[in-house]
C-alpha cells in the first residue's frame, strides 16, 4: 500500500488489493478517502474539535452514531472499486447507484459509476457456472440447489454460447457497428465499471445483497466487498458488523 496524500485525518491512499469472484470477475481498490478515525472527527466538528490518534473514546462515538442512525458522518469515508462481473449481476448492483436516494432508509447522493462500453469494446468473456441450480420451491425469484442433469446443462449452455459468440464474431466480420451486433449478447457477458462509493453506500449494498433471498452470484460480489472493507476501515466494519450485520 503506498499512501501518497496525507492531511490531518483524511487520507488518500493507493491500494493494490484486488479479491477475485467467480470463474473470471473480480473486486479490486483503486483508491479510497478516509480513516476511522475519519467518523469521529467530522462528527466532532460540531464542536469545533477535531484529533489526531484514533481512541476508545472514538470507538465509543462512532458505534452510537452508527446505533442512533446518525449517517452522516461515515459518508466521508470513500472508496474506488474496480469491478468487473456478469451484465445479470451489474444490473443489480447498478439498482444501488440509481435507487438508493429513493428507496433507502437513509437517502444519499454519494455515488460514481462508469462502466466500459460495448460500443467501443467487443466483448470477449462469458460467465461459466460450475454448478446448474434448480428452481426453488417456495420463492419464485431464487434458486435452492444443485440440478440432477449437471453435464447436460453445461453442455447446453456451452452449445448456445458458442453459437453466440460465433455469430456475434460474424456481425463484427460484416461491418456491423459493435452497437447493434451487441443486441446478441447474453445476460453472462462480463463487463467491468469504476464504483466510487461511499461507506454508507457501500454497506448499504452489502445489507441487502449478502443476505440469503440475494442471487448466489451478486452475493460472492457482496461478501468480497464485505473483506475490503474490513480491511481499509477496520474499527468501523466492525462496529457495523456488531449492529448490523451479526
Amino acid at each position: 500500500m503506498k499512501i501518497f496524500m496525507q492531511k490531518d485525518t483524511i487520507n488518500l491512499r493507493e491500494m493494490n488489493e484486488k479479491i477475485e469472484v467467480l470463474d473470471k470477475g473480480f473486486v479490486e481498490v483503486l483508491g479510497f478517502v478516509g480513516t476511522d478515525l475519519t467518523v469521529a472527527n467530522a462528527a466532532r466538528v460540531s464542536f469545533g474539535k477535531r484529533k489526531s490518534i484514533y481512541e476508545k473514546s472514538d470507538q465509543r462515538l462512532v458505534r452510537f452514531l452508527a446505533k442512533n442512525k446518525h449517517f452522516s458522518p461515515f459518508r466521508h469515508l470513500v472508496v474506488q472499486f474496480h469491478i468487473k462481473a456478469p451484465e445479470f449481476v451489474m444490473r443489480q448492483a447498478y439498482k444501488h447507484v440509481v435507487g438508493i436516494e429513493a428507496t433507502s432508509s437513509y437517502p444519499t447522493k454519494d455515488h460514481a459509476w462508469n462502466e466500459i462500453s460495448g460500443r467501443y469494446v467487443p466483448v470477449e468473456e462469458y460467465y461459466i457456472p460450475d454448478i446448474w441450480r434448480q428452481q426453488s420451491e417456495d420463492n419464485k425469484q431464487a434458486s435452492s440447489g444443485a440440478i440432477s442433469g449437471q453435464e447436460k446443462a453445461a453442455d447446453k449452455y456451452k452449445t448456445a454460447l458458442t453459437l453466440i459468440k460465433h455469430y456475434y464474431d460474424e456481425l463484427l466480420e460484416l461491418g456491423v457497428a459493435k452497437e447493434q451486433a451487441r443486441v446478441l449478447l447474453p445476460l453472462s457477458a462480463y463487463t467491468e465499471v469504476y464504483w466510487t462509493a461511499s461507506f454508507q453506500a457501500i454497506v448499504n449494498f452489502i445489507e441487502l445483497r449478502d443476505e440469503p433471498t440475494a442471487q448466489w452470484e451478486i452475493r460472492e460480489y457482496a461478501r468480497a466487498l464485505k473483506k475490503l472493507i474490513f480491511g481499509i476501515y477496520p474499527e468501523t466494519a466492525e462496529i457495523w458488523s456488531d449492529l448490523y450485520w451479526e
